[in-house]
């Protein structure tokens, strides 16, 4: 059997069976990469070697934009920002049938946005806008299955920590074009999750927000603004090439922490909270980030890209269908993998082959992390689907059929995300980004 054939079989049958057996992601990536090496290496200058690769993979400035935006999210968070985001979306939203359930769709846009996670965005606008759909008449499972579908949408839209991360992984693609590249995307995934909200809520005869007044609609605009600025101070400083996206989160900290004071949602007793968060998530990132790079260096000693390439192409030569697998290999991978390890161990095997059919990496990126996404609102291993059933007060169970209504939707925007690249790429070209 050639070499690149079994280290890969070696690979990944250890670490799915590492993974079924309940050992931790991390450590299964590790392990998993270090007997698949085996095969082409002795096992004293392997673990040296792995050691090395350990440290080195951590070894990256652009990681600390991981952190910072990591930080910034818990301080908004906790820092009463998004009551003032749902205010606007209730404005934005309010007067379409089912206004509460869109409300918490363009809520998590807007704070997702701002926050750059999934669960931040379940958690802290969910809690708002359950009990308000429950005491509105709204079914309590259809209300937790708007809140899920629509909270990872803020992994497209910027900043986001796993854009950065895939930035690094992939070998410097633009973090700039990628976050310009995100926006319509990350815009068209909430609006397949308001398509079918609508058709739900108007079979179901949800209300419709009462009209506000000119001045109302005056004072929470102005009251939004402020946190909304936070995108443009941020990403326009980034794209205009004034500071780096690591020194663009950590503008983002001061800048959200300050905010937070003034709107006086945010004390000093907070703080310890928020290290702690940061701490914890942080470490996981990091050991992840940390592991992965051994992985990326296994592959790339037995020669496992190219053999995984090879394979693809014996099915078909025809982009498309190439295309169509690696995404329903990813949607699959996505039920059981959390986002982060998946793009980490992805990105090195499924890059090349995009390359060799002439995908440009900003549009890959886009298209991963949207079918990854989607992965995270899924069982068995969804975080976005925890935090939101527990958010909801409803179980998987009773989430899972609504659920599926917003999974259908979401998948036909990954495919028209997939099939045509302008969505992603037309605002990289016009800003003379790619």
């Amino acid at each position: 059997m050639d070499v690149a054939v079994l280290s890969t079989l070696l690979l990944f049958g250890t670490f799915f069976l590492l993974l079924i057996i309940g050992v931790p992601i991390s450590i299964s990536i590790g392990l998993s990469s270090i007997v698949s090496v085996t095969v082409v290496m002795p096992i004293d200058v392997l673990l040296f070697t792995g050691a090395q690769r350990l440290f080195s993979g951590m070894n990256s400035f652009a990681l600390l934009a991981v952190v910072f935006f990591i930080m910034s999210g818990s301080i908004m968070n906790n820092g009463g920002i998004a009551l003032r985001l749902i205010n606007l979306a209730k404005l934005i939203a309010g007067r379409l049938p089912g206004s509460l359930a869109h409300t918490n769709v363009v809520g998590n846009m807007l704070f997702g946005s701002i926050s750059g996670s999934a669960v931040a965005s379940a958690a802290a606008i969910g809690s708002v806008m359950s009990p308000l759909q429950e005491k509105e008449g709204y079914n309590k499972a259809f209300s937790a299955a708007v809140n899920i579908a629509s909270s990872p949408v803020g992994i497209l839209i910027p900043p986001s920590g796993v854009l950065i991360l895939y930035s690094l992984v992939s070998g410097g693609t633009s973090v700039s074009a990628l976050f310009m590249a995100g926006y319509l995307p990350g815009i068209l995934m909430g609006f397949a999750v308001m398509i079918v909200a609508y058709i739900i809520a108007k079979r179901n005869n949800y209300t419709i927000a009462e009209k506000v007044s000119l001045k109302e609609a005056v004072r929470v605009i102005l009251q939004a603004i402020p946190s909304l600025m936070l995108i443009v101070v941020v990403i326009g400083g980034i794209v205009a090439g004034i500071f780096t996206a690591t020194e663009g989160a950590a503008i983002a900290i001061l800048y959200s922490l300050v905010l937070s004071l003034i709107y006086r949602s945010l004390t000093w007793a907070h703080i310890p909270k928020i290290f702690k968060e940061t701490i914890v998530m942080t470490g996981i990132v990091l050991f992840l980030v940390a592991t992965s790079s051994i992985m990326s260096w296994a592959m790339a000693v037995t020669g496992m890209p190219a053999a995984i390439s090879n394979g693809l192409l014996s099915i078909s030569e025809n982009p498309n269908i190439i295309l169509l697998i690696m995404m329903l290999i990813l949607l699959i991978i996505g039920t059981f993998m959390d986002l982060t390890p998946a793009v980490l161990i992805f990105t090195p095997i499924f890059l090349p082959i995009a390359g060799q059919m002439g995908i440009d990496p900003v549009h890959f990126g886009i298209m991963l992390v949207f079918n990854l996404a989607i992965g995270s609102m899924t069982p068995p291993v969804g975080s976005v689907l925890f935090v939101g059933c527990s958010v909801g007060k409803v179980s998987i169970e009773e989430v899972i059929k609504p659920l599926s209504f917003f999974f259908v939707a979401l998948i036909a925007a990954l495919f028209l995300v997939v099939y045509i690249p302008s969505i992603s790429l037309i605002i990289p070209e016009l800003l003379d980004l790619l």
